[in-house]
């Protein structure tokens, strides 16, 4: 098993996809690489990455389903055959991307699920396209798919309450629960009341060093997805639920290459997202059951606290790290919808006399 070092953990995470990304190119026709070499200075490795798997979906359905391309290899599909490709074949992509098997397993795509997957599919064809490889470009007369947006899963503040208090003393879980919520109960509640407290992302609070935290400033520094970095102020119960953390973490010995990360598992080593994942389900699924509460619905949470008490939507896009603040207003707009509203109750055009 790879060492991580804790200093370059963003670092290590990219060259975890990288290698990935190779693993996959490997097993795609060469004029893959051409296309993911050219993309490579404006996407992140961990968007290459999801875009190769599609792509990867794409020449297995071609290999599975295309009566020319079942009698080669998929590395040996050349570039040309994509030319005879149509808007049908594409559309029935798609529709078999709705629901098809893998490894005897059933596999579905809903409306997200094959936007994505179109999205990636016009990218490859526009840079073929585009550099005059190809005379055909099919994915851009498939239309995308309509999204429907979805109802923001979030806690209401009593359900904050009520979730803090069972990570505190843990009285719904069960025996066996309890005897590893006995070792992780001060660095459970530091973790949920940091998520909750800055609204920063699964990976994002992972990825956190002890030297990222500056209590002088009340101050975390992140790093964003696409590299950049950033402050995240937090308040005092933040400040106070890391102290206690910090406290204990000072005594504890972390395995070799984890000795900078801030939270550690069990092992010693740098807690992973699938551990926080299962963590918050853990404690969530205490509290309520009609809703399925991720680390990200704890990110929503937070949003929509804070643009509920300071009605500024800009203020929200830039402390959760959207780049476009309509991404913010799309899903905020039912909490805008209600503010508008109550605009009616501040304009009286006449005034009411009593009879």
């Amino acid at each position: 098993m790879a060492v991580i070092n804790n200093n370059n953990y963003h670092d290590e995470q990219n060259k975890q996809n990288i290698i990935k990304l190779r693993g996959i190119l490997d097993n795609l026709p060469p004029f893959c690489r051409t296309y993911f070499r050219a993309i490579e200075n404006y996407t992140s490795t961990r968007t290459r990455l999801g875009y190769a798997y599609d792509l990867k979906l794409f020449f297995e359905y071609l290999h599975e389903k295309n009566v020319m391309c079942s009698k080669m290899e998929i590395s040996d599909i050349p570039l040309d055959l994509l030319d005879k490709l149509t808007r049908i074949d594409i559309e029935e992509y798609l529709e078999y991307m709705s629901l098809y098997q893998k490894d005897g397993k059933d596999i579905s795509n809903a409306e997200r699920g094959k936007a994505r997957k179109l999205s990636a599919l016009r990218g490859f064809y526009n840079y073929f396209y585009q550099s005059e490889a190809l005379k055909n470009n099919p994915a851009s007369l498939v239309p995308m798919p309509k999204l429907h947006e979805k109802a923001i899963i979030r806690l209401e503040p009593n359900e904050v309450a009520l979730l803090l208090d069972q990570v505190e003393d843990g009285t719904k879980l069960s025996k066996k629960e309890l005897v590893y919520h006995n070792k992780t109960r001060v660095r459970d509640v530091a973790l949920l009341t940091l998520l909750l407290g800055t609204g920063i992302r699964v990976s994002e609070c992972v990825g956190l060093d002890i030297k990222d935290v500056d209590f002088e400033n009340l101050g975390i520094k992140v790093r964003r997805k696409g590299g950049y970095e950033t402050i995240v102020y937090f308040g005092n119960e933040v400040e106070t639920a890391l102290l206690d953390y910090l406290d204990q973490r000072d005594h504890i010995l972390p395995m070799e290459g984890h000795e900078d990360a801030l939270f550690l598992s069990l092992q010693n080593r740098r807690i992973t997202v699938r551990a926080v994942e299962n963590l918050v389900k853990k404690y969530a699924s205490r509290v309520t059951t009609l809703k399925k509460i991720t680390p990200h619905k704890l990110r929503s949470t937070y949003g929509t606290t804070l643009y509920r008490e300071s009605g500024d939507i800009y203020l929200v896009a830039d402390v959760l790290g959207h780049k476009d603040v309509n991404t913010t207003r799309r899903h905020y707009a039912a909490q805008e919808d209600e503010r508008k509203r109550k605009a009616t109750q501040y304009v009286q055009l006449r005034e009411h006399t009593e009879n």
